[in-house]
C-alpha cells in the first residue's frame, strides 16, 4: 500500500505538471493561426512563431514618415497594453526588445527590416508590406509603398495588435480599385460637421481614401452655387480637409449647377472656377461637378440654345461636355498634379444606348471620372457584364456611385438599412475605377454598410459579406462581445433593402425569420418535449431581443449610433417586450392556462405602441412610422393565439404581466 501510495503520488505530481504545461505553452509552441483582418489582404504568408509584444518596446522610425502615422502607431501600442515606448533611428542587431520598425521603402531601415523578414515591399500605389521576424525579441516591420500605404499598413497593425501575441508573418497588400469611400449625396439633413468629422476618422480605419461633399441640402453647392460661401461655413469646410488629410481620405468638393447654369456663358465657367479657387485656398484639391437629378431637355438660357440648337438629349450631352472640359482645363493649368474632375451624368443609371451617353461619350475629356449608378437608382445586384455595358456606353471605366445604405426615397421610411454590403460581384475592380456608398442621413449607422463597401472595393475576390458584417458590429461595440450581439439582434431588425420598386433587394430579418418558423413548426409538428423546447428557445430569444437596446445605449463605442437609432431602439425595446408577453402566452397555451389570453392581450397592446413611434423629425427626407422586422415580427405576435388552443374551462385563470 505504502509503494501504491508513492506510485499515486508522482502520478499526481507528473499530472500536475502536465496540466501545468498545458496551460503555458511556450510562446514559440503554440500554432500559429491565420488571423482576420478587414478588408482582406491580397496576400498573408504564415511563418513560425509569435512576437510577445510585452509592456516594452522599441519604435525605429525612418527619416520623413509622417508625424501623424508615428503618433497613430504610439497610440495603438499603448491601446495594447505597452506601457513603455523608446525611439530610434537605426534597427538593432539583436533586439532585447520588440522593435517596430515604421517608414516607407526607400530608406535604408526599411529595407534592412524587410530583410531580416524575408520580405519585399509592396510595388502598387497605397500597398505595404508587414513582415514580423522573432529574432531577438522581435521585429515587426510597417513598411508602406508610399505615405499612404503606409498609413494603410498601421490599420492593419492595429487588428494585429490587439492578439494576445503577434504572429510571424508577411501580409502584402494593396487595393484593387483606386477610390473607394462615400459620396455625402443624399436628399434631407445634411450631417453636421462633427458628424463628419468623425465619418472620416472611421473611413481611415477601413482603408477608405476618398470623401465626396456633396449634400443635396447645401444651397452653396446647388441652388446659390454661384455664390461665395459665408466666411464661417468656408472655415469649417477647411477644417474637414484637414481632418481628410490626416486620414489619408481625399477630400473631394462636389458642386451642382445643373438647374440653373447657362453652359455656354463664360461668366458660368468663371463662377465655378472661382467656387472652386475658393475651396482650394482652404487645402481641397479634388473637384466633382454634379449634374445628377436635373431637367436636361430644356435650356436654362436663350445662349444655349443659340450655341447648341434645340434642347434634346444629345445637345445636353455636347453642352455638359464643353461645360466640363474648360473647367477640367481650368483645373489642370492651376494644378498640373491634380486628380481628375469627377462627374455624375444626367443619366447616370443603366448603360443603354442613348443620345445623351453617345454624345458625352464622343466630347467629354477622356481625363474626366464619370459616376454611374448601376443598372437602376437603386440595382438589386450589380455585375461584370453589367459594368463592361457601363464602360461602352461612357467610353470609359466608370466610378461606382452605389446607392446603399441612402434611406432618403419613400421606399426607405421607417427604416435604418443595415443589411450586409451584398450583391456586387468578385471581379468588378477589373471594369471600375472605383466605388462610393452614398449613406445614410444618420452617419454611425451607415458605417456597417460602408464598411462593406470599403471592404469590397479594397479587396473585391476575397470579401466575404457576412464576416465583414459581423467585423463592423465589433468595432462598433469596442469589440465587447456581449455589445456586438446586441448590435447584429439590432441589425437583423433592419435587414430589408428596398429598391424603387416592389421587391427588396435584401430580405427582412433573415435570423429572426428562421427562429420564429421553427417555432410555428415545432409547435404544428412536435411532440410535448419539442413544443417546450420551442417555447424556452422563444423565450431566451424574446428577452436577448427586448435586452439589446440596452446594451446598445451602454456599450456600443460610438455614442452617436445609439442617438441616431434612438427611436428604432425604442420601438424596438417595445416589440421585443411584446415578444416577452408572446412567449409566455404560449407557455401559457401549451400549459392549458387561461392565463394565455392576458398574455396575447398585452402584447398586441404593447405592439401598437411600438408600432406607432415615428422617427425623429425632419432627420430625414420622408418621417414615418419606425419599421422593426416587419411583416416578421408583427405577423408572428398577431398569430400566436391562433397557434395554440386553450379549452374554455381554463379561461378564468388569473395572470400578471412580464
Amino acid at each position: 500500500m505504502q509503494g501504491n501510495g508513492k506510485i499515486g503520488a508522482s502520478v499526481m505530481v507528473a499530472m500536475a505538471s502536465l496540466m501545468a504545461g498545458i496551460g503555458a505553452v511556450p510562446v514559440s509552441a503554440r500554432p500559429v493561426t491565420l488571423p482576420a483582418l478587414f478588408p482582406a489582404p491580397a496576400s498573408i504568408d504564415l511563418g513560425t512563431g509569435h512576437i510577445t509584444l510585452g509592456t516594452s518596446v522599441a519604435l525605429v522610425v525612418a527619416p520623413g514618415t509622417d508625424p501623424e502615422t508615428v503618433a497613430l502607431v504610439r497610440q495603438i501600442l499603448t491601446n495594447a497594453g505597452i506601457e513603455t515606448i523608446t525611439t530610434a533611428t537605426r534597427l538593432s542587431s539583436k533586439p532585447d526588445r520588440p522593435n517596430i520598425v515604421l517608414g516607407t521603402g526607400d530608406t535604408a531601415v526599411v529595407r534592412d527590416a524587410l530583410a531580416r523578414s524575408n520580405a519585399t515591399l509592396e510595388a502598387h500605389a497605397e500597398g505595404y508590406t508587414i513582415a514580423s521576424a522573432a529574432a531577438g525579441a522581435g521585429i515587426v516591420t510597417l513598411a508602406g509603398h508610399d505615405a499612404d500605404g503606409l498609413f494603410h499598413a498601421v490599420q492593419t497593425f492595429r487588428q494585429l495588435a490587439g492578439r494576445p501575441d503577434f504572429p510571424v508573418l508577411v501580409i502584402r497588400d494593396h487595393p484593387a480599385m483606386p477610390i473607394r469611400g462615400t459620396i455625402e449625396g443624399f436628399y434631407g439633413a445634411p450631417w453636421s460637421m462633427a458628424d463628419r468629422t468623425k465619418h472620416l476618422d472611421f473611413l481611415a480605419t477601413v482603408k477608405a481614401n476618398t470623401y465626396v461633399y456633396s449634400p443635396k441640402d447645401d444651397p452653396y453647392a446647388r441652388d446659390r452655387w454661384r455664390e461665395a460661401y459665408p466666411a464661417a461655413t468656408l472655415s469649417s469646410l477647411g477644417t474637414l480637409a484637414k481632418t481628410a488629410r490626416r486620414n489619408h481620405v481625399d477630400f473631394v468638393y462636389a458642386v451642382s449647377p445643373g438647374p440653373s447654369v447657362c453652359f455656354s456663358d463664360p461668366a458660368d465657367v468663371q463662377a465655378l472656377e472661382r467656387k472652386f479657387d475658393a475651396l482650394r485656398a482652404i487645402g481641397v484639391g479634388s473637384f466633382y461637378v454634379a449634374l445628377d437629378d436635373i431637367e436636361y431637355t430644356k435650356w436654362n438660357c436663350e445662349r444655349d440654345k443659340t450655341a447648341f440648337g434645340p434642347s434634346s438629349a444629345e445637345a445636353a450631352g455636347v453642352a455638359q461636355a464643353q461645360l466640363l472640359n474648360a473647367v477640367q482645363a481650368g483645373l489642370s493649368t492651376k494644378d498640373p498634379g491634380a486628380r481628375a474632375l469627377i462627374m455624375v451624368p444626367t443619366e447616370y443609371y443603366d448603360a443603354k444606348e442613348t443620345p445623351y451617353k453617345a454624345a458625352l461619350r464622343k466630347h467629354l475629356d477622356p481625363r474626366i471620372v464619370v459616376q454611374w449608378t448601376g443598372t437602376d437608382v437603386v440595382p438589386p445586384a450589380i455585375s461584370i457584364p453589367d459594368a463592361k455595358a457601363a464602360t461602352k456606353a461612357f467610353g470609359r471605366k466608370t466610378l461606382l456611385w452605389d446607392n446603399y445604405p441612402v434611406n432618403d426615397y419613400a421606399q426607405t421610411t421607417g427604416r435604418l438599412l443595415l443589411a450586409p454590403y451584398a450583391r456586387r460581384e468578385a471581379g468588378l475592380s477589373g471594369e471600375l475605377t472605383g466605388i462610393l456608398s452614398n449613406p445614410m442621413n444618420q452617419e454611425a449607422p451607415s458605417r456597417p454598410a460602408v464598411t462593406g463597401v470599403a471592404a469590397f472595393g479594397w479587396n473585391d475576390t476575397a470579401y466575404d459579406a457576412e464576416r465583414t458584417w459581423h467585423f463592423s458590429a465589433r468595432e462598433l461595440a469596442g469589440g465587447d462581445e456581449r455589445a456586438t450581439a446586441a448590435l447584429l439582434t439590432f441589425f437583423d431588425t433592419q435587414h430589408m433593402a428596398p429598391t424603387f420598386g416592389s421587391q427588396p433587394w435584401q430580405e427582412q430579418a433573415p435570423r429572426l425569420k428562421a427562429a420564429l418558423e421553427a417555432v410555428r413548426e415545432a409547435l404544428a409538428d412536435g411532440d410535448t418535449a419539442a413544443r417546450q423546447r420551442a417555447i424556452a428557445d422563444l423565450t431566451a430569444r424574446a428577452d436577448a431581443f427586448a435586452t439589446a437596446p440596452d446594451i446598445i445605449r451602454a456599450g456600443t463605442i460610438e455614442p452617436g449610433f445609439a442617438v441616431q437609432s434612438r427611436p428604432w431602439l425604442d420601438a424596438m425595446q417595445r416589440w421585443g417586450r411584446a415578444l416577452q408577453l408572446t412567449a409566455a402566452g404560449l407557455d401559457a397555451a401549451n400549459r392549458g392556462s387561461g392565463a394565455a389570453d392576458r398574455y396575447f392581450a398585452d402584447a398586441k397592446r404593447l405592439a401598437s405602441d411600438a408600432a406607432a413611434i415615428k422617427t425623429i423629425s425632419g432627420a430625414t427626407r420622408f418621417d414615418g412610422p419606425i419599421k422593426i422586422a416587419d411583416g416578421i415580427l408583427d405577423r408572428f405576435v398577431a398569430d400566436a393565439p391562433t397557434l395554440i388552443a386553450v379549452g374554455p374551462s381554463d379561461r378564468g385563470e388569473a395572470t400578471t404581466t412580464r
